[in-house]
């Protein structure tokens, strides 16, 4: 399984792709250059770090994403759960709630959650 954990700086620039996607590099270049006071090179740089990871993709010097953010959140929950707790969601579960109370909303969203994903 691909690592897609982001830095900081990373998460910032992906950000800025899913905003302004599809976006022509250079048009890229100039907005990383405005709003993160990046030079191209470093833009480039970036860049190709997140198509490596499988996030974006640049081609035809048009940006565009792979996986969309909540993608991208989904695959990093399950990477720290199978890294963390062996891939145990209760044990995951457990140590989320210790010391803390979950309200009676919260408890039934969790249980719409669940059922609606157990197997036959």
């Amino acid at each position: 399984m691909k690592n897609f954990g982001l830095t900081q700086t990373e998460t910032k620039f992906a950000d800025l792709i899913w905003e302004n996607e599809p976006i022509a590099s250079m048009e890229l270049v100039k907005l990383s250059e405005k709003e993160m006071k990046w030079k191209k090179s470093t833009t480039f740089t970036v860049l190709k770090k997140l198509c490596e990871k499988g996030i974006f993709i640049n081609e035809d010097a048009l940006v565009s994403s792979v996986l969309n953010k909540e993608e991208l959140l989904a695959k990093q929950s399950r990477h720290y759960v199978e890294d963390t707790f062996g891939g145990s969601l209760p044990r995951f579960i457990a140590a989320f709630m210790s010391g803390g109370k979950l309200s009676d909303k919260q408890a039934g969203e969790l249980i719409r959650l669940i059922e609606g994903h157990e197997e036959d």
